[in-house]
């Protein structure tokens, strides 16, 4: 069977891809080596798909990206944010803007999400086809010519679309196959990366921790005692260090940092300066003088994370507070503003939400998504090398650049 499309990959980007080449008259097949289509949208944001974040100015948006943001100008002013909301809208998606600029489902369920995407696809008369691996992709010149499916079975087409994802989450499917193919037909890949990915954390005591949710934090890292970034906001202990999204989206600047001796920092009352916060604590002493040092903290710190700072400050528990000396009281106060841990290193891509490094994007049409190598290739999504902080920003990648490239491939 020959198509005018063939789109590989059936996550966000793929999903999308077909769906606008068949919106426009194109006979597309949509090839997912998974038995089930977006596999790994189910799971964004907890469940819930933070869609993508809305922003006042679509710059503010590119600037998440760093450098190589500069790539998404274009494309946005076709299809940015504000496009993609109302796609879902009118899609029977209804959305809410939530702390942070980050759009969800009305719902939370990032079923809802999926299923307008697959309905977009029967809408589109766009042919699926699942459990379909592709083994080889047969170039000819500077064109491709067919694509060989592990069945033996051959995919012709006119156009073709690679929105095979990164590694991250290897289980959803995602397993860099895509890079594969690309270096093959002369494109140079990025070194990929595991990037939004939770720390490993060297104090052994995180086990005593895990699940402790840290809200309205700061979190500082340091290299060799020189400050090299810092978050405010949610954070959670893992059974082996931590992770919430200030973590994730630290981990780029703690991965080119590694191997090396990094420290974190973090300030549990970032609102209060140490003279603030000692006056507080010498209030809550004075307050219940007559209470034991280990029940004296309830108001300070989460329950759970007593005890460890208790124990780190060397104060004796069954002390009375008000025989806290001035010393004793200023460790404490280091604990709260400043309580240090080690950086061992980063989960790998079996829990990182997306991957950094990809095709090389000097390589790709900024206003197509074309191939300026291969004449009938063009890319979407999580391949490229693209990659931006946690809060909806990596989905409108996939929903930018499967849009476009749909449409420029129709």
């Amino acid at each position: 069977m020959k198509y005018d499309v063939a789109v590989i990959g059936g996550g966000p980007a793929g999903m999308i891809a077909a769906g606008r080449a068949g919106e426009l008259g194109s006979h597309v097949v949509l090839i997912e080596k998974n038995r089930d289509l977006g596999t790994k949208l189910l799971i964004a944001g907890k469940g819930r798909c933070n869609i993508t974040n809305k922003r006042d100015k679509p710059r503010e948006m590119i600037e998440k990206f760093g450098k190589n943001g500069k790539f998404l100008f274009s494309l946005f002013s076709r299809f940015g944010v504000k496009e993609t909301i109302d796609f879902f809208e009118n899609h029977g998606v209804r959305t809410k803007v939530e702390r942070g600029g980050r759009v969800f489902p009305v719902s939370d369920r990032s079923q809802d999400v999926l299923g307008a995407l697959i309905n977009y696809l029967k809408k589109s008369q766009v042919k699926v086809r699942m459990n379909s691996k592709v083994k080889e992709i047969v170039k000819k010149g500077n064109k491709i010519e067919k694509i060989i499916l592990a069945s033996g079975e051959e995919v012709v087409a006119d156009n073709f679309i690679i929105c095979t994802g990164g590694k991250s989450y290897p289980v959803t499917g995602s397993t860099g196959d895509g890079y594969g193919w690309a270096e093959k037909m002369g494109h140079m890949i990025i070194s990929p990366s595991p990037s939004l990915v939770p720390v490993i954390i060297k104090e052994k005591f995180v086990k005593e921790l895990e699940g402790l949710s840290l809200k309205n934090v700061e979190i500082s890292i340091y290299k060799d005692s020189k400050k090299i970034g810092s978050r405010f906001g949610e954070a959670i202990f893992t059974a082996n260090g931590m992770s919430g999204p200030i973590i994730l989206d630290m981990s780029k600047e703690i991965s080119k940092e590694l191997p090396g001796e990094i420290k974190m920092q973090i300030d549990f009352k970032p609102a209060l300066d140490f003279v603030k916060l000692d006056k507080r604590i010498q209030r809550d002493f004075q307050k219940g003088s007559n209470k034991l040092f280990k029940n004296s903290l309830d108001e300070l710190l989460p329950k759970k994370l007593i005890p460890i700072v208790i124990r780190l400050s060397k104060i004796n528990p069954n002390q009375e507070v008000n025989s806290v000396a001035k010393e004793e009281r200023r460790k404490l106060l280091h604990l709260l503003k400043e309580f240090g841990l080690g950086v061992k290193g980063l989960e790998g891509f079996k829990k990182a939400i997306i991957t950094t490094g990809g095709v090389k994007l000097s390589e790709i049409d900024q206003k197509t998504m074309k191939s300026k190598l291969i004449d009938n290739l063009y890319f979407a999504g999580e391949i490229l090398d693209l990659d931006g902080p946690t809060g909806g920003y990596n989905l409108q990648v996939c929903w930018t650049t499967g849009y476009i490239a749909g449409e420029s491939a129709a």
